[in-house]
């Protein structure tokens, strides 16, 4: 009889063992799941932001060259870009609100700009009393020329050796012109123009189809 009762406890063990292990083996069946569907989900959502991402540059790249070429007309025309209101609305009520809210006036605000970054050597005349045609870098129109020549830049290989801090600090300096030398890569074409290389617009200015010759 206890030997019965021997095998019987020896079986009621191994199906306990077994139901165990079972359980563990179905527990990390589900684990594993889960993890590959997290991280499945994950790296969709990473190639939507990519792709997203992506698109932005995209959006925007095509943008800075649609508002190069249409602020190029404009200069063309004898008209400064920047003078032109984004809208009537913006223009007239922006004042009022910044005086009643008490924040910084527009004017504050350039006062600080005009302090940014370091201040690049300057020319008070060219070398040898001949300047560079600026105007062969894209987004150098002939107001624009003129504003740099005032500022006591002429050269071509004076733009190309701007630093960052100098790049900061001319940007905030092109008085009506802000931040045209990052938007339009000055420094990068500067350089291909400084030793003696043509771009494809400096290219269309020598052939006369960006600017009116006469009036320049």
């Amino acid at each position: 009889m206890f030997k019965n009762w021997g095998f019987l406890l020896g079986e009621i063990w191994f199906l306990i063992v077994l139901a165990a292990l079972l359980g563990l083996f179905a527990g990390w069946l589900l684990w594993s799941g889960r993890r590959s569907t997290a991280s499945e989900s994950s790296s969709a959502e990473v190639d939507a932001l990519r792709s997203q991402l992506e698109q932005c540059r995209t959006t925007s790249k095509e943008k800075d060259e649609l508002i190069g070429r249409l602020e190029a007309r404009l200069e063309g025309r004898g008209v400064n870009p920047e003078t032109v209101p984004a809208s009537s609305q913006s223009t007239a009520t922006t004042p009022a609100r910044l005086v009643a809210t008490g924040k910084t006036t527009s004017a504050d605000a350039d006062h600080g700009a005009a302090n940014r970054g370091s201040k690049p050597k300057t020319l008070e005349t060219p070398l040898d009393g001949k300047a560079d045609d600026l105007k062969k870098i894209k987004g150098v129109g002939p107001k624009l020329e003129q504003l740099c020549n005032r500022l006591g830049f002429w050269h071509f290989d004076q733009i190309a050796n701007w630093t960052d801090d100098e790049v900061a600090w001319v940007d905030a300096n092109l008085e009506g012109f802000k931040g045209r030398v990052t938007r339009d890569s000055w420094v990068e074409q500067a350089k291909l123009l400084a030793e003696g290389r043509a771009t494809e617009f400096s290219k269309r200015v020598e052939a006369g189809e960006v600017y009116d010759q006469s009036k320049s």
